[in-house]
């Protein structure tokens, strides 16, 4: 759990550093506020797949592809402490074992609650689906804008970054990859 104490004299001490007065009255809750913003955008650390996935996985004979895309996210990068945010797609190939739907989107939040990379989002995403429905193939493609590129360094306002990972059948077969990734076009 986070300090938050701790926190908001972190960020009081922000503040002061950057020439501000934290005491003036519209930054006199500003730390208190923020290290609460922060505590929430880094809640993934408390979360754990076990809970958030609360045992909704269910016995199912399909075994054909499914698809939850457009789960939008927001995460930090772990190199500015900046957002990036966008969309996850998944898909999966169930053998026996379905997810309850609205898992795939409490998967991502816990991972995109913690200060990371895309690169490493996208892994952990995957691997999650994976692990909890030992399914034959699992998919996973974020698009996400970053910024750390569009308000600072390179500035660059319409770029967006694209990152995949392919499990099982879905990194095996061209045909089972190029089905997933013609029905997120959409």
């Amino acid at each position: 759990m986070t300090d938050i104490d701790t926190l908001t004299g972190l960020y009081r001490q922000v503040l002061e550093t950057v020439g501000e007065d934290p005491h003036r009255e519209g930054l006199r809750d500003t730390p208190k506020r923020t290290a609460k913003a922060v505590a929430f955008l880094t809640e993934g650390y408390t979360r754990s797949l076990a809970e958030v996935t609360n045992n909704a996985v269910f016995e199912s004979a399909n075994d054909e592809m499914v698809v939850v895309r457009d789960i939008e996210f927001y995460s930090l990068c772990e190199h500015h402490i900046l957002p990036f945010f966008g969309t996850c797609h998944i898909a999966y190939i169930p053998d026996g074992k379905v997810l309850g739907l609205s898992k795939f989107a409490r998967v991502v939040d816990m991972f995109a609650r913690r200060l990371q990379i895309q690169e490493t989002l996208t892994h952990q995403v995957a691997h999650a689906i994976q692990a909890v429905t030992g399914a034959r193939g699992v998919g996973v493609v974020m698009e996400a804008r970053h910024l750390c590129m569009m308000m600072r360094g390179v500035e660059k306002q319409n770029s967006s970054t694209t990152t995949s990972v392919m499990l099982g059948t879905l990194r095996e077969s061209a045909a089972a990859r190029s089905e997933f990734l013609s029905l997120i076009k959409g």
